[in-house]
């Protein structure tokens, strides 16, 4: 049974108030262990008792990220574009997805990989469009990738008449598949932003999805011939299994310390059936955000005693409110074979009082299994032995697709680093990509914080393999790849 917050907050208000009329300290702890309950909503979770395990693991050379020569990164040479004012500029390259086929692998689109990326002027932080990169198939280097231009034109939001693509002011991440009918479907989030820019003013965010056109006008040449069957596809609908924006607006928005997250749909077939697997927060139904989420015992994962220590311990916490609002998750809807909305589906996992923010939603199957991946920063994290320098892509798997799922390496881990913001090394929004009949996985990210150098551009990072092994994932030992590689065979190693 799904127990609505609102009717259990009122429940424990209005014992809290008989109880401090009787008052006393005793009170006050029947009162706090009344509180206590047990609801995983069928669903699966990231525990405090896993992530507590978290630092410990921090120095395994497994999960390190391994470290990269800065002498060595170089922007992308042929990063340039136009601002949201027209102005020419060199460009700041973040978030990369490939086009992939149903199964994850790079699909090859008439000899060509592509190369879906978000970019904008490295002065401006409120811009995000999408371009589209492209080189010949089986070519690395980063010289090798060309620059098709912005997938979008400015008026293109406006076009469909779509009620929220108009309100689009930034293009967000997503992922990119080729179709049986040999088209290329893009899936991203609309953001809509600061009212000065035609936007909501609240960070409002849609999963969206167009055909894009692309030809060959002259040979070794993409262009964009642009876009369409552009439109909306989920919002959040009525806030019960995912938080929707107006959810975000009653709780405060911005002020309240709130982080709305409704993006990064990353698309995926199982069994004939299509689906977008995506980065949000829990719904009203599904163990919302609020003080009462600090009394579920299943987000702990742990016995009756660990879990009142830690419980009593949080209560006490000067990070108590952000574990209070913090509740990220991967969410899932099924669409139709002309990718409108079919079915709201349960949260794949969740991080209720561990995080508000699991980004870049990644799943592929393999070998019987399926392979969930979620990066995350410890900046909004709420864990002892894990601070603002700490990143992390998680990992998790599960015999279905619905779950549940397990943590990888016992507690989720897959990839960690500890980097200073200005170290041109950073790196982030790591995404694993599967190889076409091979047991390797390429680790693509982004290099270079935004706006920290004059000289320097966020850049395609030094791609590096992991290895997969059932429940268990191992960094491979110098395996770093050139920047921006997408696909690897044997003599692909640096």
């Amino acid at each position: 049974m799904k127990i609505n917050k609102f009717v259990k907050q009122a429940t424990a208000l209005t014992f809290t108030t008989a109880l401090l009329v009787g008052g006393g300290t005793q009170a006050f702890a029947k009162e706090a262990e009344s509180r206590d309950h047990n609801e995983s909503y069928g669903i699966s979770h990231i525990t405090r008792s896993d992530m507590l395990k978290l630092p410990q693991q921090h120095d395994n050379a497994r999960f390190e990220v391994p470290k990269f020569d800065a002498d060595s990164i170089r922007n992308i040479p042929t990063a340039q574009g136009y601002d949201k004012n027209g102005n020419f500029t060199e460009l700041d390259v973040w978030d990369s997805w490939p086009l992939q086929n149903a199964d994850g692998t790079v699909a090859e689109y008439n000899g060509y990989h592509l190369l879906f990326t978000l970019a904008g002027n490295p002065k401006d932080p409120n811009e995000a469009f999408i371009y589209l990169f492209y080189k010949k198939a089986g070519e690395n280097s980063l010289d090798s990738w060309k620059n098709a231009g912005r997938v979008f034109d400015d008026a293109d939001k406006f076009k469909p008449n779509d009620p929220h693509l108009k309100y689009q002011t930034q293009e967000w991440s997503g992922s990119a598949t080729l179709t049986s009918d040999g088209e290329l479907r893009l899936f991203y989030t609309d953001f809509s932003g600061a009212p000065q820019d035609g936007g909501t003013g609240y960070g409002k965010q849609t999963l969206t999805t167009a055909q894009v056109n692309v030809s060959e006008p002259n040979a070794g040449t993409i262009q964009v011939d642009g876009v369409e069957d552009h439109k909306s596809i989920y919002d959040g609908g009525d806030g019960k299994i995912y938080q929707n924006v107006q959810g975000f607006i009653d709780a405060g928005a911005y002020n309240s310390g709130d982080n709305h997250t409704l993006r990064d749909p990353h698309y995926i077939e199982d069994k004939g059936r299509k689906y977008l697997v995506f980065e949000a927060n829990t719904g009203t139904e599904y163990g919302y955000q609020g003080e009462d989420s600090l009394f579920n015992r299943a987000y702990y994962g742990m016995k009756k005693d660990a879990f009142q220590a830690e419980k009593s311990k949080l209560l006490q916490s000067d990070k108590k409110h952000l574990a209070e609002m913090a509740n990220g998750a991967l969410g899932i809807i099924e669409i139709n074979d002309d990718y409108t909305l079919k079915k709201e589906m349960e949260p794949l996992i969740t991080s209720n009082t561990i995080t508000d923010e699991i980004e870049r939603a990644n799943i592929f199957k393999k070998d019987g299994k399926w392979y969930l991946f979620t990066s995350a920063r410890g900046s909004k994290m709420t864990i002892d032995g894990i601070d603002d320098k700490d990143i992390y892509m998680f990992g998790y798997s599960s015999g279905s697709l619905t779950g549940k799922y397990k943590p990888l390496n016992d507690t989720g881990i897959v990839l960690h680093h500890r980097l200073d913001k200005n170290d041109v090394t950073f790196n982030y929004a790591h995404f694993v990509i599967p190889q076409k009949n091979s047991d390797k996985f390429v680790v693509t990210n982004y290099m270079v914080n935004k706006g920290q150098f004059e000289d320097r551009h966020t850049t395609f990072g030094p791609s590096f393999l992991l290895n997969i092994k059932g429940s268990n994932t191992s960094i491979e030992k110098d395996s770093i790849l050139e920047q921006g590689q997408i696909t690897v065979d044997s003599q692909d190693k640096k």
